[in-house]
């Protein structure tokens, strides 16, 4: 038995596809979508993620602010620039590049973004409000797993499954498991100190991998059928991008798994996109 490869690379461009059509309704309104990116420095892989940023507002229709700032630009001018933007009616998401450079307080970055425009999910706000179930922004990864298993997999149905998060991060792990939750699963956390990490997987009918170290989910975590998520990107010494799960042979035995790269990555992306969409239709529509 080989398993399902969901591919995330279909999904994101289905879900960038339906919110062209959003944004197209929108314009016919006389309303534009906004998202402002901010990347200070010159950190090869955040040049990437921006460039591709800007394509994906470029094909759905959205503006992108850019706004590339040196190396060495202090805290005191980024926050500034931040509450310019904030204050600005015409832009509708904010969006800081990680990771900065050091002489930077990420924590004070993210607290300084309006919450109604953190379309990156990372204000304390936003979080807080995934943790009782109010309205607010997801972070992106996490929004696009729960993407990837109901389009990907659908006949499978979250409510009542066993699903195993490898872990702990503030980004994937934590949102990940309050996610989970909302949708019913029965969940449990495994991370860097859990004990019989392999008896653990072997009760997931879902495991989501978010460990950042290549491999190190096999075949004897995985029990026969079940879905398997892989969030990491890691590198080989061979300069090749691979996931946490191996996956050649995991996917000899599971039902369904991602590839890396094709899998989350684009997801990533779609779900940022999503949320702009969400921002101008809370500011400019009130929805």
């Amino acid at each position: 038995m080989s398993a399902t490869i969901i591919d995330g690379k279909a999904i994101s461009q289905q879900i960038k596809d339906e919110l062209k059509v959003k944004c197209e309704a929108l314009k016919e309104k006389g309303i534009e979508v906004t998202l402002a990116v901010i990347l200070v420095g010159s950190d090869p892989a955040s040049q990437v993620y921006v460039r591709n940023k800007k394509r994906a507002c470029e094909y759905i229709g959205y503006n992108s602010l850019s706004y590339e700032l040196p190396e060495d630009t202090t805290m005191d001018k980024l926050l500034e620039l931040i509450e310019e933007l904030n204050s600005r009616s015409d832009v509708d998401g904010i969006l800081v590049q990680m990771p900065l450079p050091p002489h930077m307080d990420e924590k004070k970055v993210i607290n300084a973004i309006d919450p109604s425009k953190d379309v990156d999910g990372f204000h304390p706000m936003n979080v807080g409000a995934l943790m009782v179930g109010d309205k607010g922004f997801v972070s992106c990864t996490p929004a696009g797993v729960i993407q990837l298993l109901k389009r990907g997999v659908p006949d499978l149905d979250i409510s009542g499954k066993e699903c195993v998060i490898i872990g702990r991060s503030n980004i994937v792990g934590k949102p990940m498991s309050l996610l989970m939750l909302r949708e019913n699963a029965t969940v449990t956390v495994a991370h860097s100190r859990t004990k019989n990490l392999p008896e653990v997987c072997k009760r997931a009918d879902i495991i989501i991998a978010a460990v950042g170290k290549a491999g190190v989910i096999t075949k004897d975590h995985v029990k026969p059928g079940a879905v398997v998520i892989d969030v990491g990107i890691n590198r080989t010494d061979d300069g090749k991008l691979c996931g946490d799960v191996k996956f050649d042979e995991v996917s000899e035995i599971a039902g369904a798994i991602t590839p890396v790269p094709g899998g989350v990555g684009p997801m990533t992306i779609a779900m940022l996109m999503n949320n702009c969409y969400e921002a101008a239709a809370m500011h400019k529509l009130g929805e």
